[in-house]
This record gives C-alpha cells, sequence and structure tokens, in this order.
C-alpha cells in the first residue's frame, strides 16, 4: 500500500469545513491525553473549563472582553496571510498600539477632554500600522524575510516598553506602570466589564468581508497569494499590496493595543504582552482567513484564556494548561490544511482511494 498527496486544481470547499471541525475535535483529543497523563479527568476539566468560561453574567463579560482583543489580532494576522506574508508580529504591533495611546493620554494634556479618547486611538492605530509597514518595506523592497523580521520587532518593542513602564514614563511615587489614564478618557462600558469596543470589532469584520470578499483589492489579495506570477502577468503590484496590506494589518493590531489600553488597563504597565498577538495566529488559521468565522474562533480562545483560571482555582492546575491546550488546538489544524489543498491518494493492490 503506498501513500501519495497530489495537488487538488481548486481548493476543496468540502474539506475547508470539515477540517476546522475535525481539528478541533483531534485537538480536545490530544488535551484529554495529556490531561489523563496529568493525572485530571478530561471530562471534569473541560467542564470546570466551560463553567470558568461562561458559568455566570460576569464570567460571560469575561471572556468577552477577552475576545474582543483577540478578534482584532486575528482579523490583523489574517489581512497579512491572504497574500502569504507570514506576518508574527501582531503581539508587537499590539503594544506599540498602547504605547501610542498612552504617549497622548500622559503627555497631549493640551487637547480639549472630548479629544483626548479619539486622538489617543488614532495614534495608536498609527503607530501599530508603521511597526507593521517596517517589515512590509523591507519584504517588498529588499526580500527580507518576514517571519524573521516580525518576530524581532516583537521583542524590540515588548523591550521598549518594559523601559517606558519602569524608566521613563513611570508614575511618580514608586506607583507601579504609567500615570493614568483620566477617568473621562475611559473607553466606556455597555455591559458589566464589556466596553463599547466590541462595537469597533464587529463594525470592523463586516468592513473587511466586504473588502476582501467584494472588492477589487481583496481579490488582488487573494490572486497574490495563490500565485504571485499570474497577480504580476494582470499588472497586479505586489510591493505595493504587501506595504498597503502590512500597514492595515499593524494598524489593526495597533487598534486592539489602544482599545484595550483604553477600556480595560487604563495605562501601560507589566503584562501589555498579553499573547493576543500570537493566538491571532490560531484564530486566523483556524478561521480559514474568514472575518466572520473569526467571530466564533475569537470567543472560543478566550473562553480557554479564562477557563484556564478555573483550572487553578478548583482541580489544583496549572493555569498554563490553559496555554498547552490553546497550543495543541493548532498542531491539528495545521496538519489538516494540507487536505484543502491536496488529495490522499491511498493505492493499494487492487484498488485507489482518493479523499
Amino acid at each position: 500500500m503506498r501513500f501519495s498527496l497530489e495537488k487538488r486544481d481548486s481548493k476543496s470547499r468540502k474539506m475547508t469545513i470539515l477540517v476546522p471541525i475535525l481539528s478541533l475535535l483531534l485537538s480536545f483529543l490530544l488535551g484529554a491525553i495529556v490531561l489523563g497523563l496529568n493525572n485530571a479527568n478530561p471530562i471534569q476539566t473541560y467542564s470546570a473549563m466551560a463553567k470558568g468560561a461562561f458559568g455566570s453574567q460576569s464570567k460571560i463579560q469575561f471572556t468577552l472582553v477577552k475576545a474582543i482583543p483577540l478578534l482584532l489580532c486575528g482579523l490583523a494576522v489574517g489581512i497579512a496571510f491572504r497574500l502569504k506574508f507570514w506576518n508574527i508580529g501582531a503581539e508587537g504591533q499590539y503594544v506599540s498600539g498602547a504605547i501610542g495611546i498612552t504617549w497622548v493620554m500622559q503627555f497631549w494634556t493640551f487637547l480639549p477632554n472630548w479629544m483626548l479618547l479619539p486622538v489617543g486611538i488614532l495614534v495608536g492605530v498609527i503607530f501599530g500600522a508603521i511597526w507593521g509597514g517596517i517589515p512590509g518595506v523591507l519584504k517588498a523592497q529588499w526580500s527580507v524575510d518576514e517571519t524573521l523580521a516580525t518576530l524581532m520587532l516583537n521583542y524590540i518593542i515588548i523591550g521598549y516598553a518594559e523601559y517606558l513602564y519602569i524608566n521613563a514614563w513611570k508614575a511618580p511615587r514608586g506607583n507601579m506602570g504609567t500615570v493614568r489614564y483620566p477617568e473621562f478618557a475611559w473607553l466606556p462600558r455597555i455591559w458589566g466589564r464589556v466596553h463599547a469596543g466590541v462595537f469597533f470589532a464587529l463594525i470592523l469584520v463586516a468592513v473587511l468581508w466586504f473588502v476582501l470578499y467584494k472588492t477589487r483589492w481583496g481579490f488582488e489579495l487573494n490572486m497574490i497569494g495563490k500565485n504571485q506570477r499570474a497577480a504580476r502577468c494582470q499588472g497586479v503590484s505586489i510591493k505595493k499590496n504587501i506595504i498597503v496590506a502590512m500597514l492595515i494589518s499593524g494598524g489593526i493590531a495597533g487598534l486592539a493595543g489602544a482599545i484595550d489600553s483604553a477600556a480595560v488597563t487604563h495605562q501601560l504597565t507589566k503584562g501589555v504582552d498579553a499573547g493576543y498577538g500570537f493566538t491571532g495566529i490560531i484564530i486566523a488559521w483556524m478561521s480559514g482567513l474568514n472575518p466572520i468565522v473569526s467571530i466564533f474562533i475569537a470567543l472560543l480562545m478566550a473562553a480557554l484564556e479564562t477557563g484556564s483560571d478555573a483550572l487553578q482555582i478548583t482541580l489544583k492546575l496549572p493555569a498554563a494548561m490553559g496555554e498547552v491546550l490553546q497550543g495543541l488546538i493548532l498542531i491539528p489544524l495545521l496538519a489538516g490544511t494540507v487536505f484543502t489543498e491536496y488529495h490522499l491518494r491511498i493505492q493499494g493492490k487492487h484498488k485507489e482511494i482518493s479523499t
């Protein structure tokens, strides 16, 4: 018996739907094995995580608050991934957005009170766009590997943020982090802990869905991702699209950082690099780069994060177990995406099977 992979003529719609579902089921199975090896009951563990994420009104609110930056980072990464630009730097672009809004809140005191929040968010978006545009330009002009460039830029900006909240912008009298934003400039809450950032995220989902699926630019991104040579023959500017896509990608991640800072932390402090940008990679892949599907995947990943706290409290498991379960979601998904692009042929002595 011989196994072989053959390129499909077109992407399989059936496998595009089945792969994320089967990958998720497989990841839960792998998670159950890991939990079993740690002497934990998988059913009890998953039940505790579900209750930790959705067991009460306040827990649902906390999960939704976590889902907002995750969704925005997933959308940011998804735009770059559409043209096969591997943006691993959404974490750094998120931190850039947090730095941008903090700069405005702390030093732009000459602005009228009502302008402080919108200007702060706008500057956060610009900072994120700049940090995303740097690897975009490097790739477009000099073919610098984007995976390495975006990854390294993460550590540069995270280190710079640490310098700011520990030293340069540190609040007086030994307080942790920078000076807290004025209360009139906080992003308002709409239901308990859930803030108005949810409207930013949902509106952006609708806009990106339209742009990516109904406009020429979205078609060009898709064409570049599938076949750069064909796109170039059709007169599509590869360099321009890479730079524009990365400016938008970085800007959306910066928006996530600015919104979370304005609504949740209200300052720049330790923990600003919360891992939202890295989790956004999982969200983008699991959603098939579809903005609408990203909503549900972001909720799932947020539930895993908030539910992992219950593991430590009720089952005495390390909270890091939630991060392990997140990682186990990505592995089957990456393996499964092969079957959306390729046929698996099984050739025996008397018959042949194709998926």
